[in-house]
């Protein structure tokens, strides 16, 4: 017999004008990424939304810088998320649309979420530190809808 765990998964928090962005590129993204797609379906129906002004502290919101720990590997990362045209992993740049970055939006300094990775096991990933975007940069990321991830 399978037997799989359900973990309730920590509150999170989003921009309003982001959640809409996000839900218009992971409808978009269904047919080419399905199972993210639907992952960030379900983070954005359970977030709590709010204007821009109004977002927690430390709260991964697009664009922001985040250091996670991975429990998997006990590795610590630091990386910025993008929209799928922005996405470089050299550059430590992580596209929404993968399975990490789903994981984390929304999340706050020092929430801990169990998430499943590309091969579909889960994960614990640690929040250690988020730092906001600086508006310039914000202002100049328009997500691309049909951009690669």
């Amino acid at each position: 017999m399978n037997t799989r765990i359900t973990v309730e998964r920590p509150p999170i928090h989003l921009i309003v004008d982001e959640a809409d962005t996000l839900t218009n590129l992971a409808l978009a993204a269904e047919h080419r990424h399905p199972a993210v797609a639907e992952l960030l379906l379900a983070e954005l129906a359970r977030a709590t939304l709010h204007d821009a002004g109004t977002l927690p502290p430390s709260t991964v919101s697009m664009n922001c810088h985040v250091e996670f720990l991975d429990a998997a590997n006990g590795s610590s990362r630091t990386l910025q998320l993008v929209y799928p045209g922005e996405a470089d992993i050299a550059a430590h740049r992580i596209s929404i649309l993968t399975p990490v970055g789903v994981g984390l939006i929304g999340l706050q300094q020092g929430q801990v979420i169990s998430w499943p990775d590309r091969s579909g096991r889960d994960r614990e990933l640690a929040v250690v530190r988020v730092t906001a975007a600086s508006s310039e940069q914000a202002a100049d990321t328009e997500p691309i809808l049909g951009a690669a991830s």
